[in-house]
């Protein structure tokens, strides 16, 4: 049964006639198909009993064509009303009125609302969000191998990350030379904009990076992504430049404790919200649980975040195919900031990174 079949058959047995699937990554995970469509409207279409069909901008039309999508391709121009376009397609194939499960948390509430007045008499209540969830949970091995290789590209990212690495030189300038790096090497797709910060600006876990310079005696953060074949890579990685003070240190050094332990701990049967304390309990007992501020990980895979939460709460047991991050992170506002990040995937007794660059701490001398 392929992954359209699997949501034809949910459709079924849960009262629905028809699947919006709004989520270009959902599209893509279903079709091979990406595109960000920006404000235009890109919509798969998946009837219960009847050939399922893609609505997108004209100018898109050709390219799902040339991924080997083989059933109905519908394109619109600028000028026309998608909305109207839409219903006209559904009315073609099923003129009753529908029951309608749409991904709630991606479609606008502008949208449904469109939605709403070309179907006047359907039924948007059901969510295709939990399903669709549940579908990209269990990575298949094939899934596996492109994370593996989106892994290698980012141990290669991070290496020439570190080689950048000066006193004087700004965050943007490092990560403009990794990028650069990994363009040369024909990797043009990055998981999210590479993350460098210096000294206390690494404190900040959601800053940009920026003009701020690499100083003397302190540490350098770096969060970094690429892309291989639609599946992402995530890694966290912390180096030292020069000496840095006894508390960064420190910091460093349980932030590693931590990030170990979860990696040892991680296997099947064990919760999302265990994990998670095992992590933190290291933390916490070393003195830094208040600056532990967000969760263990996150699911990854076509997406840098995906379903589901590593954290306090998540009674969810992992199960071999999982694949997550497990980034520990220490976070004193004014002084240092240390992260330390591999994603993994769950095997039959434990788990494997898809990221191997070593976590001893690396001295840049300046």
């Amino acid at each position: 049964m392929n992954k359209i079949e699997k949501i034809q058959n949910w459709l079924a047995e849960n009262g629905q006639d028809i699947a919006l699937v709004t989520d270009p990554k959902t599209i893509q995970y279903l079709t091979t198909f990406y595109s960000d469509p920006v404000e235009r409207v890109l919509m798969m279409v998946i009837f219960k009993d009847h050939e399922p069909f893609i609505f997108g901008p004209a100018l898109e039309t050709e390219a799902i064509k040339d991924t080997g999508w083989t059933s109905p391709v519908y394109g619109y121009l600028d000028h026309e009303d998608p909305w109207v376009m839409i219903a006209d397609r559904v009315h073609e194939r099923n003129t009753a009125d529908t029951h309608f499960a749409i991904e709630k948390n991606q479609l606008s509430v502008t949208r449904l609302e469109a939605l709403q007045q070309v179907f006047p008499n359907a039924d948007f209540s059901a969510n295709l969000t939990p399903f669709v969830e549940q579908m990209r949970l269990i990575k298949s091995d094939d899934e596996i191998e492109k994370l593996k290789i989106a892994g290698k590209w980012d141990d290669f990212a991070l290496q020439k990350g570190f080689e950048a690495v000066k006193v004087g030189k700004t965050e943007d300038q490092i990560a403009a030379d990794l990028q650069y790096a990994l363009m040369q090497n024909g990797i043009m797709e990055l998981s999210f904009p590479s993350l460098v910060q210096a000294g206390a600006h690494a404190a900040e876990p959601h800053g940009a990076t920026s003009e701020n310079k690499v100083q003397n005696n302190q540490l350098v953060l770096f969060d970094l992504g690429t892309v291989w074949d639609g599946y992402i890579s995530d890694a966290s990685r912390t180096i030292a430049v020069g000496k840095p003070d006894e508390k960064s240190m420190d910091i460093y050094k349980v932030c590693l404790e931590a990030q170990l332990s979860a990696q040892a701990a991680a296997k099947p049967g064990v919760t999302a919200e265990e994990l998670d304390k095992v992590a933190r309990d290291v933390i916490s007992k070393a003195g830094y649980g208040e600056y532990f501020i967000h969760r263990l990980g996150h699911g990854m895979g076509m997406s840098e975040h995906e379903f589901p939460s590593i954290m306090a709460g998540n009674k969810m047991e992992l199960q071999p195919g999982m694949c997550f991050s497990i980034e520990p992170g220490i976070y004193i506002p004014n002084v240092a900031g240390v992260r330390i990040e591999d994603c993994v995937h769950i095997t039959e007794n434990g788990c494997e990174p898809f990221t191997h660059t070593t976590k001893e701490l690396r001295y840049i001398e300046q």
